[in-house]
């Protein structure tokens, strides 16, 4: 095995100064070190971090031998136990292998919050670890500003923050503006009284004034986060009602007075209907009016109390009802349209007891109109009233909803595509007519599709000229030589003559255009490709496309010299017909492929065999352009450029190949110029002799020139008298123009 000389000479070092060598590395306890960047020159006690400050030192040590030359030095922390089952990496040293003392810089994580943490250092190479550090104090402080409570933290924070608890239950208190709240511990206290619970919610059911705050341990005191107040007080329920009223079913006119069980003990009363407060809190304010003469009088009542020393406590619900409550409903359309000589029926319906009814026009009464259902003959506003004779109230009247009778000056069609339509796209596509519009002389535009729909007649008309047999409101196409503008009229007797707006189909055509290329490949030296098709273009709309954008050629016949994708469009029935389509591609050199790299060295006097694959025909050229030999294989055995010509269908590949002879030795280091003829010359291999280009520069060993030279002889040193020592050093260096080839010693040895 090769000895480690670096660790060997570690080894004298330390004996020579009396340190003695140990078998093994020995890792430290890592220790809490000074902060560099911060004023004053002491180690810390505890981590206190947070956003605004985060940055800590630990020193660590270490006795050699040497760790290997890929070792890594990790600073590692346990949790707030102390444990190290699963550490958490601090940091991380890779130059320190040579460093027996050094800091480590660290962060500390956001989640970290405990007492008991402790530090440790691993190696890598070899697997080593340190003894664990003692305890310290560390904390993140996520959280720095004063905490906010409120029952189950729902963020209302009671008026007066005071919070009852009544009959023996509990209140839950939880914070409501912390971040993250789990990550943290917390120290409850009731009325200054320290408690047990550190989670951030905490059930209470005793009496007391209860706050919170973040516990950081001995960090605290780098935190303001000291929650408000909530007060709990306990009370009891005081069976709170409302007496049950005479009546809970009202008529038009008529009131109700509610009355609480429990009055005059000086308490607060508020009272709600369906939940929401309409009255108080009024001191001894224990009675409520319920008014029919009120709109949406009716709902569920509720009285709530509240006092010194009781819990706030609201009463189960009393429904009043309203006894005039009976519908009416109208049965016909909003807007009614009335044709001329026409009759149109109104009608209404009511779950009113023993009803009579009164129809308006205008707000008019009419006439003798007293039954449930109105022909009309004139244009209006009519509603009828109904008005209740029986059951628990009498004489109670209620207006049905505003019928507009219309007579129209004129009607508008709206058309619209009532299957999926695209121009071009589509095989077929179904018309329909969508909205019928009456418009009166006052302009008023009223939609009258559902009454009026089938009483049109309707005539479809393609390009001005009726479409024969279409008289329905919509209207099937399925065939392309159909194509063109459509619109749907209509009449009713004669009268009314109606236009709808216009709708343009075109249909897809299925006519398949084919197109070939009597050349898909184009090369240099072949002709280009030309582009033809058996569609006869006579008379046609067409242009040629290359990767889908116009060529601009305008011929029936295209020539192309550049390489994509070609398709021919030709317009059919006003839709773009598009062929298939024809790749014509540049001419991949790459097939040609020879079994050698194309610069080939060889030794000097020997020989290398080069074959070509992936053409058909192969001819092999010298550097002056000679023809050397007709196949795929040529043997090089002199230097220089040669070109293979390939043929590969209409095209042709070059490639040139170099062919040098290899260097068989490299440059000396050392020769003996003793004048015996062997090694008496500093000689260079060919690539630096010789040479014009090449420069050979020595220097003595006091740095001064003692040749500078190109086309270098290998005839130095001329003398071995020169030489005044028995070994005796020189520097070389070899360049070129641009650059240094070699520079190294040459020890010449008398």
């Amino acid at each position: 095995m090769r000895p480690n000389l670096r660790n060997s000479i570690l080894y004298v070092v330390i004996c020579a100064i009396g340190i003695p060598f140990l078998n093994a590395q020995v890792l430290n306890k890592p220790e809490p070190a000074d902060n560099p960047n911060l004023p004053g020159n002491s180690a810390w006690t505890a981590a206190c971090a947070s956003d605004d400050f985060n940055e800590y030192y630990v020193n660590f040590t270490w006795n050699p031998p040497l760790v290997n030359s890929d070792n890594e030095f990790i600073l590692e922390l346990s949790d707030a136990q102390g444990s190290f089952s699963n550490p958490s990496e601090l940091d991380r040293a890779t130059d320190k292998n040579t460093t027996f003392d050094f800091d480590f810089s660290f962060a500390l994580p956001t989640d970290i919050q405990g007492d008991g943490h402790k530090f440790r250092v691993r190696s890598t190479s070899p697997a080593m670890t340190s003894p664990e550090s003692d305890a310290f104090t560390m904390y993140f402080i996520g959280y720095d500003s004063p905490i906010l409570i409120s029952q189950d933290g729902s963020g209302d924070i009671p008026s007066g923050g005071i919070l009852q608890a009544c009959d023996g239950s509990s209140i839950t208190l939880a914070t409501h503006n912390v971040p993250s709240a789990q990550n943290y511990n917390y120290s409850w206290y009731r009325s200054g009284t320290p408690l047990s619970e550190n989670s951030n919610t905490i059930t209470v059911n005793q009496a007391g004034i209860y706050f919170v705050e973040i516990d950081y341990g001995n960090c605290s005191g780098s935190a303001n986060t000291l929650s408000n107040s909530i007060e709990i007080q306990i009370g009891a329920n005081q069976g709170i009602a409302i007496t049950p009223p005479a009546s809970t079913a009202l008529c038009s006119g008529e009131t109700q007075t509610l009355v609480a069980n429990i009055v005059g003990q000086g308490y607060d009363y508020t009272w709600y209907k369906d939940g929401n407060p309409i009255a108080g809190p009024t001191l001894e304010g224990s009675s409520f009016v319920v008014d029919a003469n009120t709109v949406g009088f009716e709902g569920d009542y509720q009285v709530e109390i509240s006092g010194s020393g009781i819990c706030s406590e609201r009463s189960s619900a009393v429904a009043i009802t309203n006894a005039d409550n009976f519908t009416v409903s109208r049965d016909n359309e909003a807007t009614v349209v009335l044709l001329p000589s026409q009759t149109e029926t109104l009608s209404v319906s009511t779950n009113a007891n023993s009803p009579g009814y009164q129809w308006y026009r205008d707000g008019n009464p009419i006439s003798g109109a007293t039954n449930p259902t109105l022909p009309v003959t004139d244009v209006g506003d009519y509603f009828a009233r109904i008005t209740q004779t029986g059951g628990a109230c009498t004489s109670s009247s209620k207006d049905s909803e505003i019928t507009t009778v219309v007579s129209p000056n004129s009607f508008e069609f709206v058309v619209e595509y009532a299957t999926t339509y695209s121009a071009c796209n589509a095989s077929d596509v179904t018309l329909g007519l969508s909205e019928i519009i009456a418009v009166a002389d006052n302009g008023t535009r009223t939609d009258v599709t559902q009454d009026m729909r089938n009483v049109f007649s309707y005539q479809w008309v393609r390009d001005g000229s009726n479409v024969s047999g279409e008289t329905s409101s919509s209207l099937f196409i399925s065939d392309r030589t159909n194509n063109g503008d459509y619109l749907l009229r209509g009449d009713i007797g004669g009268n009314y003559n109606v236009s709808s707006n216009t709708l343009p189909v075109q249909l897809r055509t299925n006519t398949a255009i084919a197109i070939t290329s009597d050349n898909p490949v184009l090369c240099e030296g072949a002709n280009d490709a030309r582009l033809t098709t058996t569609f006869d273009l006579s008379g046609a709309s067409f242009r040629w496309l290359r990767n889908g954008q116009p060529t601009g050629s305008a011929t029936e016949v295209l020539t192309a010299n550049q390489s994509g994708d070609y398709q021919l469009e030709v317009t059919l029935n006003g839709c773009p017909v598009t062929s298939n389509t024809v790749q014509i591609t540049d001419f991949d050199t790459s097939v040609l492929v020879l079994d050698t790299e194309e610069d080939i060295i060889i030794p000097e006097g020997q020989s290398i065999t080069v074959t070509a694959s992936g053409a058909s025909e192969y001819e092999w050229f010298d550097t002056n352009n000679n023809s050397l030999a007709i196949g795929s294989s040529y043997t090089f055995s002199q230097e220089g450029t040669f070109t293979l010509l390939a043929t590969a269908g209409s095209c042709q590949i070059t490639r040139t190949l170099t062919v040098a002879f290899r260097d068989t030795f490299l440059v000396p280091n050392v020769i003996t110029a003793n004048g015996d003829g062997i090694n008496d010359l500093w000689i260079l291999p060919n690539t630096f002799s010789n040479d014009q280009d090449i420069r050979v520069i020595i220097f003595n060993e006091k740095g001064e020139e003692i040749l500078n030279q190109t086309n270098y002889q290998n005839n130095w040193p001329q003398s071995s008298v020169a030489f005044n020592k028995k070994n005796q050093i020189f520097y070389y260096k070899i360049r070129n123009t641009n650059e240094t080839l070699k520079q190294g010693t040459i020890t010449v040895i008398r």
